[in-house]
């Protein structure tokens, strides 16, 4: 590690940092399925009643998996079963407070649609960020144990 500190090699997470993880978990899951009618599942739908599914098809779906596959193990990881209850209690009622605050109308399926789906990015780059936020909250480091 010539020249490099450890500061360095462990740089400081930041809020700039979490929102190219949120970006990047809206992208996912607004590419996979949105009510607009543009989303990966609207077109394969599209192709299967058509014409077929082609190569294409399946090219983007293996790239959607594992992208999928990284979000969702690492917030199974790095949040657990208690804290993805936890960070959905939270999402949820943070969502229920602006609705009865009257800052959010969810007169139609299609918005709840929309929350359900921003509120799942939420929580997948949460988990995504989560071993950076608990480094920084309590000076520990979160190591995963790896099984034979």
């Amino acid at each position: 590690m010539s020249g490099y500190s450890s500061n360095k090699l462990h740089k400081s997470f930041g809020f700039k940092d979490f929102l190219w993880r949120l970006l990047a978990a809206m992208i996912l899951v607004l590419t996979t399925f949105n009510p607009s009618g543009y989303s990966y599942v609207h077109w394969a739908k599209g192709a299967f009643v058509g014409e077929g599914l082609e190569a294409v098809h399946f090219f983007v779906s293996v790239i959607l998996l594992v992208g999928w596959t990284i979000f969702v193990i690492a917030t199974r990881r790095s949040l657990g079963t208690l804290g993805t209850v936890l960070g959905v209690a939270l999402l949820g009622t943070g969502i229920w407070l602006l609705v009865d605050l009257g800052m959010v109308n969810v007169g139609s399926a299609r918005t709840v649609t929309w929350l359900g789906l921003l509120t799942l990015a939420t929580l997948l780059a949460i988990g995504l960020s989560w071993s950076h936020v608990w480094r920084r909250l309590t000076g520990q480091l979160e190591v995963d144990e790896v099984e034979d």
